[in-house]
């Protein structure tokens, strides 16, 4: 794959990478409706390859922030058609690595040292690249170890790059109101937080050292002599990228135990540690040899404060979901309504969330969970897919939800969707042995 030389940092050199990238968009809409006007019943696939492609194309090299968006996206396989699904998915870790003298630059600059005077050795090439940043093999005193750099500039365009992107994602997720700024407010947040490489570990740490008694599960043990503001050295970690593991032909009873084990790792985080990993993408985790998995990034880490935390699992409660007072004192509560919504807006919205919470938190009310059961998928595109088309939804302000919502949902999505790439069936309440453990 070819190397990267620099990266651009400038907020004007960035958005006129977006704006070429745009030019190659209108470019495919043109082809596409020249193309139409011969064969009417020609439909959108080919569009949504290139307009994919190009997009991706054009933030791959931009990194940071602007490719972090595309990751995110690609979790939301019922979003979005199913070519940007798999283009973005590339983001997760395989986009063209930083060329060997960036790399030594970055070491020098934050280490005071080439990575050759740190390590016994040091592979020039990168074994993957995501994001905000890539990792190389290395050794020391015999083990081996993972380093993680991160790519120059990303931290200092964060600001510059939501700003280009915010327009789109007004339109996308019709927000609306200047109550909007506070969910542009929260990803910046936690974006300029995943640049903290210090704050990465310290929250590694933590997390590993509260979930260690977790059955099969396993985390990779962090240097903090060896990683600095931008460079993160920990345990070399052999797997499969979930993702890839996916694509084997594994038992259904080894996808069970994997399947349990994130749903215990996640459900005790919320539940015991009330903050959890809120990237679950496949390439935060890996599969070992011996059938554990492994989480290997804690970059994004959500705290769930008391206030959401409360009233976002009691709606899961039937004797509150089936009680209109209580149900509608919840909502107010999650800021879903409002004080000065409409007549109309109340019965809507209300109507509308308990549809999608009677869908969502159905894994909560059962003894035992299928999550690979197409049934449930199909509810969760049907709806994605009637509400998308809902010519009611567009004339109102969709912007509800406290913005503890964005990675909550964010995880809790996530998650599923690793639980069905596993073809899992999972004991819902199994992680509560976990919580009397600890206590």
């Amino acid at each position: 794959m070819k190397t990267l030389d620099s990266i651009p940092t400038g907020k004007i050199e960035r958005a006129g990478k977006l704006l070429s990238t745009g030019v190659r968009i209108g470019g495919n809409y043109m082809k596409y409706y020249g193309k139409k006007l011969v064969n009417p019943a020609i439909n959108r696939d080919e569009l949504d390859e290139d307009n994919a492609g190009d997009i991706y194309d054009g933030l791959k090299t931009l990194k940071g922030s602007a490719l972090k968006v595309a990751q995110m996206l690609s979790m939301e396989k019922n979003l979005l058609p199913n070519a940007y699904v798999e283009k973005f998915s590339l983001s997760q870790f395989s986009v063209p690595p930083l060329s060997a003298p960036l790399v030594r630059k970055t070491f020098k600059t934050y280490l005071n040292k080439y990575p050759e005077e740190l390590f016994d050795t040091f592979e020039r090439n990168s074994i993957n690249a995501a994001s905000i940043g890539q990792v190389h093999q290395a050794s020391k005193n015999g083990k081996l170890l993972a380093v993680k750099i991160q790519y120059p500039g990303v931290a200092q365009s964060i600001v510059s790059d939501l700003a280009l992107v915010k327009p789109i994602a007004l339109r996308l997720f019709n927000i609306k109101g200047k109550d909007s700024e506070k969910f542009f407010k929260e990803v910046e947040h936690k974006l300029i937080e995943e640049t903290d490489y210090h704050l990465e570990i310290a929250q590694s740490k933590e997390i590993s050292l509260a979930c260690n008694h977790i059955e099969n599960l396993e985390f990779p043990v962090y240097y903090e002599e060896l990683s600095s503001k931008k460079i993160i050295t920990m345990d070399w970690m052999e797997g499969l990228h979930l993702s890839e593991f996916a694509k084997t032909n594994f038992s259904t009873a080894l996808g069970n135990r994997l399947g349990q084990t994130l749903w215990d790792f996640y459900m005790f985080q919320i539940h015991g540690l009330r903050k959890v990993h809120a990237d679950p993408h496949p390439g935060n985790f890996l599969v070992s040899e011996k059938g554990n998995l492994i989480a290997i990034d804690f970059g994004c880490v959500k705290v769930v404060p008391d206030a959401f935390y409360t009233p976002y699992f009691e709606l899961a409660k039937k004797e509150i979901f089936d009680n209109e007072t209580l149900f509608t004192q919840k909502l107010y509560e999650l800021e879903i309504l409002n004080r000065n919504d409409s007549a109309q807006e109340l019965q809507f919205f209300k109507q509308l969330f308990r549809e999608m919470l009677t869908l969502f938190t159905a894994p909560f009310n059962q003894v035992r969970f299928d999550f690979g059961s197409n049934d449930f998928w199909s509810q969760i595109a049907d709806l994605s897919e009637r509400y998308a088309k809902d010519d009611q939804i567009r004339k109102m302000n969709a912007n509800r939800g406290s913005k503890h919502f964005l990675y909550m949902n964010r995880t809790f999505f996530g998650l599923f969707n690793l639980l069905h790439d596993l073809k899992a069936e999972v004991v819902v309440n199994n992680y509560r042995k976990y919580l009397n453990d600890r206590a």
